[in-house]
């Protein structure tokens, strides 16, 4: 399939990557209907790819049938409002088969998990990752990469065998080294993701990404949007203005080695009234005095 048949996925991956939050019932299971409503808000405010699976959705506390019910509400809720990127990972197996349950869903693309391993190698990373792209050569394929060894050489070399890999959702904290692996995998050849959100966004923006993920946009779709149309216009103090807006609730998700990261949001969403706070462990709802200040946050965006 030439790279022409993926023009809707890549201006998809070039945008505002929501990582929709996997709402639970009282009883601990996957809350259908509040997932729906939380959809629907994402799409009512204007965001038109979403990524269901994501780790803003406690892809790994999911069981396989919760992951598999996730993709189905989300493709059915966005109907033909959305571009869906489903998150798919874990064993070989088990990442093909979630890829294409997505396929047959009618999902447009596939984020494929980090491999997670106590042993990664480069030459492995990319047989894992043909493995899956070559299960689903209709789907268009984006690597998440958060492990800071790779090269993008290696990149280059699986989209040389697999030309439905298009982009990449890149989350390794250092923009220098983004802007070097970029280029070496080829700055033109994939749409490039800032996979750590909005506070690394400009950074990486101005090194080559074209589009960013976002946990906050569950709470506040305005805001991103907000940070995206300033990018795209080159205009970096416009967007630095949001991201001071946005600082101390990032801060909050990414202390204590992104401890708090999905548990903010869906306690900000609480605070809303839009979904339960509770969170799967290994994650932990917010202490009581904590709570206030996201509250106060949330409410500030004017929502």
């Amino acid at each position: 399939m030439s790279s022409v048949a993926f023009e809707t996925q890549r201006a998809a991956l070039a945008d505002v990557v929501a990582i929709p939050v996997t709402p639970f019932a009282a009883d601990g299971s996957v809350a259908r209907d509040t997932h729906r409503a939380l959809l629907r808000r994402l799409l009512d405010g204007g965001i038109t790819t979403l990524t269901p699976n994501g780790n803003t959705g406690e892809f790994y506390a999911l069981t396989p049938e919760e992951r598999r019910l996730v993709t189905e509400l989300t493709i059915d809720e966005a109907g033909g409002r959305a571009v869906v990127l489903v998150g798919v990972g874990h064993d070989i197996p088990t990442a093909v088969a979630s890829a294409r349950h997505a396929r047959e869903l009618g999902a447009q693309m596939v984020m494929v998990h980090q491999p997670v391993h106590p042993y990664v190698s480069q030459a492995g990373w990319v047989d894992y990752h043909r493995a899956v792209a070559e299960a689903v050569p209709e789907l268009g394929v984006v690597p998440y990469i958060r492990n800071a060894q790779l090269t993008g050489a290696r990149l280059a070399e699986l989209a040389d065998t697999c030309p439905n890999v298009i982009g990449v959702k890149y989350a390794v904290p250092d923009a220098a080294r983004f802007a070097a692996f970029a280029r070496d995998a080829g700055l033109d050849r994939f749409v490039w993701v800032a996979g750590l959100a909005e506070p690394y966004a400009p950074s990486y923006f101005s090194a080559g990404a074209t589009g960013f993920t976002s946990g906050l946009v569950n709470v506040a779709p305005a805001v991103s949007l907000n940070m995206i149309e300033a990018l795209r216009s080159g205009d970096y103090r416009a967007a630095m203005k949001v991201w001071e807006q946005i600082r101390r609730f990032e801060e909050l998700r990414a202390a204590n080695g992104s401890a708090d990261n999905v548990t903010v949001v869906k306690e900000a969403l609480a605070s809303l009234g839009l979904c339960r706070r509770e969170v799967r462990p290994p994650s932990r709802t917010l202490r009581e005095e904590q709570r206030a200040e996201v509250a106060a946050i949330a409410a500030g965006w004017s929502i």
